[in-house]
């Protein structure tokens, strides 16, 4: 079987051209660990591996299983990141937001940033390397705390982005205080999850639903206590779901904060938003 035919099974199941070939080239490094120069440079492809890759293939076909869980880990920024059921996947809109927090933190000389609801750690991780603050990654899964350490292990951050197991700010130390909080929260109202991509319901509830009606609940939550772990003038940034920016801008406004932006993504999406304690 060629490579062509994988891709076209994947194709053949609804899933879009370029990312077929990206999914098929990534089953081809985790299971002939081969990369796509390797193949481009002429090296064989083993059979029985190859046979491999093609069962991957159909299993992610009939399934619609997400390629981060078949091969175990999924890229942000340049680097691997493990992945499990019990993470959300890394995205490329998410890039946005570390890249937001990195230039305030840079700009301020600011030392330590809070992560709420770290999943993979994948924002804490690269916001402490690309930085000199320290992270705090905060979850409510002792799962998800345990990939992102496996992460953070495997990116050599050993003191620089670190995890603890909290509901949002419940295990901050009393006389903890940040610079900056950061956080891709869940957004997505529990009432359009029988509407949500195949794709997506092998991610983990918890990291995505909210029980409001606008998917507002987390914004609301973090905002009003932020000044229980906020330095004065401090900033926070966050991701934000379609259609979200001005209710979130409302919600920073009545919580204190000042010197609002908004960002957009490459699809003209506001995506990121950002504000500064009073």
């Amino acid at each position: 079987m060629s490579i062509r035919e994988i891709v076209n099974i994947l194709t053949s199941a609804g899933i879009e051209e370029n990312e077929a070939n990206a999914e098929v080239k990534l089953l081809i490094e985790k299971y002939c660990k081969l990369s796509a120069v390797d193949i481009v440079m002429g090296k064989k492809l083993d059979e029985s591996k190859l046979s491999l890759v093609r069962q991957k293939a159909q299993e992610r076909a009939r399934t619609r299983k997400p390629i981060q869980h078949i091969i175990g880990y999924g890229y942000f920024m340049g680097e691997k990141f493990e992945v499990t059921k019990d993470t959300l996947i890394p995205r490329d809109e998410t890039e946005l937001l570390v890249r937001k927090a990195v230039d305030i933190i840079n700009k301020n000389n600011y030392k330590l940033a809070l992560d709420v609801g770290t999943g993979t750690g994948c924002i804490a991780c690269m916001i402490a390397h690309y930085s000199l603050a320290q992270v705090i990654g905060l979850d409510i899964s002792s799962d998800a705390l345990q990939i992102a350490l496996n992460n953070a292990s495997r990116l050599n951050l050993f003191n620089k982005a670190i995890f603890r197991k909290s509901d949002i700010f419940s295990n901050v130390k009393e006389n903890e205080k940040f610079d900056i909080i950061v956080s891709n929260p869940p957004y997505i109202p529990l009432k359009e999850k029988a509407n949500i991509q195949k794709e997506v319901t092998f991610e983990p509830d918890l990291a995505l639903y909210t029980n409001d009606e606008k998917g507002l609940e987390f914004y609301e939550k973090i905002s009003k206590d932020t000044y229980k772990v906020l330095n004065p003038k401090g900033h926070i940034a966050f991701e934000i779901g379609l259609g979200q920016s001005d209710e979130v801008k409302n919600i920073l406004e009545n919580n204190g904060f000042e010197n609002i932006e908004i960002e957009k993504d490459l699809a003209g999406i506001d995506r990121v938003i950002s504000a500064r304690l009073k």
